[in-house]
C-alpha cells in the first residue's frame, strides 16, 4: 500500500523539509513588494513660488576661544588668563544670552582643559558652545 498506516512500528522521523509554506510566504512578499514599489517612488510635483530677499548679515559675534598646545589661551587672538574666562563669559551673557562660544582646541590639548572652558561658559549662563574643527577630513 502506498499510503501511510496508523501503526507505530515504522515510526521514523521525517527527514525531508516541507518547502511549500516557505514558497507561499515568499510569493506573498514578492506581490507586496511589486505593489508597493511604484508607490514609494511616486513624488508630488509642486511648483514653488520664486522670491528674492536681501541677505541678512549676522550681527552677533561669537566668542572665539583658542586653546593652544603650549597651554596658552586666546580670546579672539588676544591672550587671556583662565581666571578671566568667567567674567568674560558673564559679560557676554549679560549683553546677549544667546551668545555662542566657539572653542578652537589644538588636537594635543587634554580634554580636561576643554571641559574646564566649557564648564566656565555654562556657569556663566552660556549654553551655545561649539567645538570647531578645521574642516579637512583625513582618512586612515
Amino acid at each position: 500500500m502506498a499510503f501511510g498506516s496508523f501503526s507505530s512500528q515504522d515510526a521514523a522521523p521525517m527527514a525531508e523539509i516541507n518547502t511549500t509554506p516557505l514558497v507561499d510566504v515568499m510569493l506573498v512578499l514578492l506581490v507586496v513588494f511589486i505593489v508597493t514599489a511604484p508607490v514609494m517612488t511616486h513624488a508630488v510635483r509642486v511648483e514653488l513660488p520664486k522670491a528674492t530677499a536681501a541677505v541678512v548679515e549676522q550681527t552677533k559675534q561669537p566668542i572665539k576661544l583658542t586653546l593652544q598646545a603650549d597651554g596658552g589661551l586666546l580670546d579672539d587672538q588676544t591672550p587671556i588668563q583662565v581666571a578671566a574666562l568667567e567674567p568674560r563669559f558673564a559679560a557676554a551673557f549679560a549683553a546677549d544670552p544667546l551668545t555662542e562660544v566657539h572653542l578652537y582646541a589644538d588636537k594635543t590639548v587634554q580634554y580636561e582643559r576643554i571641559a574646564e572652558a566649557m564648564a566656565a561658559a555654562q556657569r556663566s549662563g552660556l549654553t551655545r558652545i561649539g567645538l570647531m574643527t578645521n574642516g579637512e577630513a583625513t582618512a586612515k
